[in-house]
């Protein structure tokens, strides 16, 4: 059985096996398998993967980081109160997926928690609001509401963590 406590997680390059990850969702499966580089050289996406010191370039998982403007319109009234009157940036945490054998091993908390830290060290130099993310179905919703995350007025399945709030 593999051990996934002690995952190495850093930014994917030409040497992960993408086409060997396969989480159950076809959608984050072909984003890493085809057009995760490209949105890297154009820089319009981060893509980090974690991997096992056994098997440095086979991918257990992989999250996305890019960033957005979040409207007032979108945000609580209890927080636009307190805030300029125009849009506030944020990181955007786009993608989120585990491998199919590295599910329930606590891989996603691991990834969500090294997300929250890069977009926190960026904070420190450039101004960054909040985190959001775009939760795929109900389940994924769930699990980033057990992490302080909150729907954001828009109506679908994107919610918001206030930097500050960490």
């Amino acid at each position: 059985m593999t051990d996934y406590s002690n995952l190495v997680i850093r930014p994917l390059d030409s040497d992960h096996d993408r086409p060997g990850f396969h989480c159950g969702v076809a959608s984050l499966d072909d984003y890493i398998q085809k057009q995760a580089r490209q949105d890297v050289k154009r820089r319009v996406s981060r893509v980090f993967v974690a991997t096992t010191v056994e098997q440095p370039n086979s991918i257990v998982g992989y999250y996305t980081l890019s960033t957005l403007s979040i409207e007032l319109s979108q945000l609580p009234e209890a927080l636009t109160r307190k805030l300029p009157r125009h849009p506030v940036p944020a990181a955007l945490l786009g993608r989120l997926a585990v491998n199919q054998a590295a599910q329930s091993h606590g891989v996603g908390k691991m990834l969500l928690v090294d997300a929250i830290k890069r977009t926190l060290a960026v904070s420190d130099e450039i101004a960054i609001y909040a985190m959001v993310v775009d939760a795929i179905d109900e389940r994924a919703q769930r699990f980033y509401e057990q992490f302080g995350f909150s729907p954001l007025s828009s109506g679908n399945q994107c919610l918001f963590l206030p930097l500050k709030s960490i």
